[in-house]
């Protein structure tokens, strides 16, 4: 119980990592009209868990949970990004992990990108990778959800039923994770990288991404 509690306020939105001010190109799907209903929302979501970036963070944090050295991961991670702000955004929100992790836990980790920092930090806890991986992806898609309740807009409880619908795919990622490699390390939602490529240039704009 111990574990999960760690696990869950590390991934807690009242974590500073400042996950807030970024919405992973949702901002610019919203002002083009591909995201505007809650049953948009829900499909563009779980776009991401299938086949974009919550799927590959989840395949980086497992090679970082299994590395003896994470730094070649968050290399790769950072390396993989597909525009400016999605970069910043992993190495900032890593950074401010791992400053917390190493004040609060004494955790010996240089700075990361954020879905390596999370494994590594969860192996040198002992904690369970599909219990760690399977929280990631709920909190990574509840943070977009949180944006588009701003955005769209919708109501929070819209916005809750729409996280909800998406946890047996949350679940079955984390159940997977025990057997990615690099060479799992994909992505083909090509609107979301070209959102937040476009989200670089957008004006006005609330998120950082």
């Amino acid at each position: 119980m111990r574990d999960l509690l760690t696990l869950t306020q590390w991934l807690s939105p009242a974590f500073p990592v400042g996950a807030f001010a970024f919405s992973n190109g949702l901002e610019t799907a919203v002002v083009e009209g591909r995201v505007r209903t809650a049953p948009e929302l829900e499909d563009w979501l779980g776009d991401l868990v299938a086949f974009g970036a919550a799927r590959a963070d989840v395949v980086l944090l497992t090679l970082a949970y299994r590395a003896n050295d994470p730094q070649e991961t968050h290399q790769l991670a950072l390396a993989l990004q597909p525009s400016m702000e999605r970069r910043e955004e992993m190495a900032q929100l890593g950074a401010a992990f791992c400053r917390t992790v190493r004040d609060v836990w004494g955790l010996d980790m240089a700075d990361l990108a954020y879905p390596v920092a999370v494994g590594r930090a969860a192996a040198l806890r002992g904690i369970g990778l599909e219990e760690v991986a399977s929280l990631y992806v709920q909190a990574f898609l509840g943070n977009l959800v949180s944006a588009a309740i701003r955005l769209v807009p919708l109501g929070q409880t819209e916005g809750q039923a729409v996280l909800a619908r998406l946890q047996d795919d949350c679940a079955a990622l984390g159940a997977a994770a025990s057997g990615f490699t690099e060479d799992d390390v994909a992505s083909a939602t090509f609107l979301a990288d070209i959102a937040s490529m476009r989200h670089e240039t957008q004006s006005p704009r609330i998120f950082q991404s």
